[in-house]
């Protein structure tokens, strides 16, 4: 891992058969939104002693993910914030600080605990609902550059940030809807932060696309989509990047 403050080796167990994996104090589950089903098959094991699961995805469901797999008393939310990308398989650049938010419980509090004494801000707090929403925000806008097949510096025109500002609007009034409470102003925060970010930026989206990889498109705008017509709340912008990028998974 290249960092900020210089490489960091990391070495680690590598299984690739859930029927030979340990049991473990605590299960991480860091895979895409979309690949759950493929890593509930490793919980058995992994949870042979009851083990919490801290799910560290995009998006605002990660109970409902999980609810099938997993008693939701042992279901930990994570927001994980890490600007990062994988440039190989054994190669990761981090940009700059990890930040974890878990709800504030005993729960929580014990998986901030694991990140004593490291350079992670983990942290609980006690608004968690509106926390993963304000990160839904962040993310939602991201959609663009997966469209456009173009990094965070695609931002800085004037043009795109208006249409950025849109769908970050409809992420908040979806978001409020929903119980969160969100500021006026984060839809231009959302932008400056990423017109503010390295111009070469890719985020998850944009990066699996670009390795004609599945893409986590329900998770960070589509149910934006979702829960806005569960509310009545038209989200026109989100519906029609939501669209155009199905669209284009399909084709690919």
């Amino acid at each position: 891992m290249e960092t900020p403050d210089g490489p960091v080796p990391v070495r680690a167990s590598v299984v690739t058969d859930p029927g030979a994996a340990p049991a473990v104090d605590w299960v991480m589950v860091a895979t895409k939104a979309y690949d759950v089903p493929g890593a509930a098959k490793w919980l058995e094991r992994l949870r042979a002693h009851d083990a919490p699961v801290a799910v560290l995805q995009n998006g605002v469901e990660h109970r409902e993910r999980f609810a099938p797999f997993v008693p939701p008393s042992s279901i930990l939310p994570v927001i994980a914030d890490c600007p990062a990308e994988r440039q190989a398989p054994d190669r990761v650049v981090q940009r700059g600080v990890m930040h974890l938010k878990a709800p504030h419980s005993a729960m929580g509090r014990a998986f901030v605990d694991l990140f004593a004494g490291t350079k992670a801000d983990a942290m609980v707090v006690s608004d968690f609902l509106s926390a993963a929403w304000t990160k839904l925000c962040f993310n939602s806008a991201g959609v663009l550059s997966a469209l456009l097949l173009q990094p965070a510096g695609v931002m800085r025109s004037e043009a795109i940030g208006k249409v950025a500002l849109q769908i970050v609007r409809e992420c908040i009034a979806v978001g409020r809807a929903e119980g969160a409470r969100l500021e006026d102003n984060l839809a231009e925060t959302v932008l400056q932060r990423y017109r503010a970010s390295p111009p070469d930026s890719l985020n998850s989206l944009h990066a699996d696309r670009l390795a004609d990889r599945p893409m986590e498109i329900d998770a960070r705008n589509g149910v934006i989509v979702r829960l806005g017509r569960k509310h009545g709340i038209p989200t026109p912008a989100n519906s029609m990047a939501v669209a155009l990028l199905e669209a284009m998974a399909k084709k690919g």
